[in-house]
């Protein structure tokens, strides 16, 4: 979505914990390209529970699922409360839509510098280009719209990876 404005005036009251949650601790303030740059701090939040983890794939599945799903159920609320303390509908440097929607592509992914690289190249491509209906998805009101088209640019990347992973030898685990 783009960074319009809204007819609401951006607040001077900031909701910290929405605000830390919609710009995953800071990392939706990068310049350039935020979304990349919350897109990454989840990849690197992976590989460290990954290396905590000791590569156990049912743990890091385990964990994958609660970060998706605690990444939703916050960021819905925290998008909406930024984007209107903000005045702007769905600003960039929030990016725990991309923080869930990265996490989606690394489901079932193996813990190797591989997987975790072709699972963001792939969770990017389709965050940007928002193929159907991920692009509808953005009409949802405030922060469903700003976090679900993620979560099906999620989807679709994980779907790929799986494939890749089953048909690219270069990738099988």
């Amino acid at each position: 979505m783009s960074e319009t404005a809204t007819a609401t005036p951006a607040s001077a009251h900031k909701t910290l914990w929405a605000w830390a949650v919609a710009t995953f601790f800071g990392a939706g303030l990068g310049k350039p390209g935020p979304g990349t740059w919350g897109s990454v701090g989840a990849l690197l939040v992976w590989a460290l529970y990954g290396s905590l983890a000791h590569s156990s794939a049912h743990a890091m599945l385990i964990a994958l699922i609660a970060g998706i799903v605690l990444s939703i159920l916050a960021g819905v609320p925290a998008a909406t409360i930024a984007a209107r303390e903000s005045g702007r509908h769905d600003p960039g440097f929030v990016v725990i839509d991309e923080v869930a929607g990265q996490w989606i592509a690394l489901l079932w992914s193996p813990f190797d510098w591989k997987h975790g690289l072709v699972a963001l190249v792939l969770f990017r491509l389709f965050d940007i280009t928002k193929p159907f209906p991920a692009r509808q998805l953005e009409r949802l009101p405030e922060g469903w719209g700003i976090v679900f088209d993620d979560v099906a640019a999620g989807l679709y990347a994980l779907g790929v990876s799986l494939l890749l992973q089953h048909f690219v030898p270069l990738l099988h685990p």
